[in-house]
């Protein structure tokens, strides 16, 4: 029996080290993916390249149930795939903690307030940046563009200024001069 680790967060600028650290030390070897926990089987590199790798007897483990699946639905079809392999389940933390060989009301229960979890956070995210919107706070990286340098782009490309140019001149990206003359062409239209 082969303890195999499957390490997953959900974007690519979430920390894997604390999954890693609980993981590293006890497996064979350690998988990891930064995708959708949503996604179907075969849209997850890391939990498929894992299930190819484990054997009938071997463990698939986990810090954290959710790791499965960030949906009942999916987490449900990841435990069933693997127990029809022969395949068990170890969980290090959470409600579901401990070894699984086969389906169990608390592996369910685990994954539905996952999925649960998940839905409170988006609702919760959705209202606070509806609430910041409206007292005129819109969320995201405030702009690098004044009206200083909105006017020095135009008249830089007045002057026919390559935007390599422009944008050196000005101290922005060439995306930025990009979308500032995309902006006012729309707004004129």
């Amino acid at each position: 029996m082969a303890l195999v680790g499957l390490v997953r967060v959900s974007t690519v600028e979430q920390e894997t080290r604390r999954q890693h650290d609980a993981l590293d030390g006890i497996c064979v070897k350690v998988f990891e993916e930064k995708v959708s926990g949503k996604l179907a089987v075969d849209d997850r590199p890391g939990l498929t390249a894992a299930l190819e790798y484990l054997r009938p007897g071997d463990l698939l483990t986990v810090l954290e149930v959710d790791c499965l699946g960030r949906n009942l639905l999916e987490g449900l079809i990841v435990l069933n795939d693997l127990f029809e392999r022969g395949v068990g389940v170890r969980v290090l933390d959470g409600v579901a903690a401990g070894e699984h060989t086969e389906r169990s009301l608390i592996l369910d229960l685990a994954l539905a307030l996952a999925e649960d979890r998940r839905r409170d956070i988006s609702r919760k995210t959705k209202s606070g940046l509806e609430a910041a919107r409206r007292r005129g706070r819109v969320g995201g990286r405030p702009s690098v563009v004044d009206d200083d340098k909105r006017a020095a782009i135009w008249a830089r490309r007045d002057r026919d200024e390559s935007i390599r140019q422009i944008a050196a001149g000005v101290g922005v990206s060439v995306g930025t001069v990009h979308k500032v003359l995309a902006s006012e062409k729309a707004t004129s239209a």
